[in-house]
C-alpha cells in the first residue's frame, strides 16, 4: 500500500478497514508502521502541498483543505501549507492558473468569462482580491 506513495494514518487506517481488517490488528500494524516511520504525516502533508502548489497551481487555502482532507492535523496541514508556499509569489502562482485556463489569450471574452474564471480562482484557493486584481488586468478595454 505504501509502495507506490505516502498515506496518511488516516488513509492507511481506511484502506485496511475497508479490507476488511480487525480493528485491533489495525491498531498493531499503524502502531508498527509509525514506530518504523513508514507512515509520517508530516510527510505526506508536504509531499502534498508540493503537488498542489506546482502541477495543479492551487492557492493556499485549498492545498489547505487537501492536507486535512487526506486525514492530517490542521496545525500540520497549515505548517505545510506556509512551508509551501515561503517563497512563492502568490500573484505568480494565480498568474499562471489562469493563463493555463485562457490558453494563451490576453484578454477576457465578456463579463461571464470573468465571473466563471473569478469562481474558478477563488475554488482554487486564491484570495478574492488577487484574483479581482488579476482579473481586472485582463478585462478589455471599453
Amino acid at each position: 500500500m505504501l509502495a507506490r506513495r505516502d498515506l496518511s494514518e488516516l488513509q492507511v487506517r481506511q484502506r485496511l478497514a475497508g479490507k476488511g481488517h480487525d480493528p485491533a490488528a489495525i491498531d498493531d500494524a499503524v502502531a508498527r508502521l509509525l514506530e518504523e516511520r513508514a507512515i509520517d504525516d508530516a510527510r505526506v502533508a508536504d509531499a502534498i502541498a508540493r503537488k498542489e502548489t506546482g502541477a495543479r497551481l492551487r492557492g493556499k487555502r485549498r492545498v489547505r483543505m487537501q492536507i486535512e482532507r487526506a486525514g492530517i492535523a490542521t496545525a500540520t496541514a497549515k505548517r505545510a501549507a506556509d512551508e509551501a508556499f515561503d517563497g512563492i509569489d502568490d500573484e505568480a502562482v494565480l498568474d499562471a492558473a489562469l493563463a493555463k485556463r485562457l490558453r494563451g489569450r490576453d484578454t477576457l471574452a465578456d463579463d461571464r468569462e470573468f465571473q466563471r474564471l473569478y469562481r474558478y480562482l477563488v475554488g482554487q484557493g486564491f484570495d478574492a482580491d488577487l484574483a479581482l486584481k488579476a482579473l481586472n488586468l485582463r478585462r478589455r478595454p471599453r
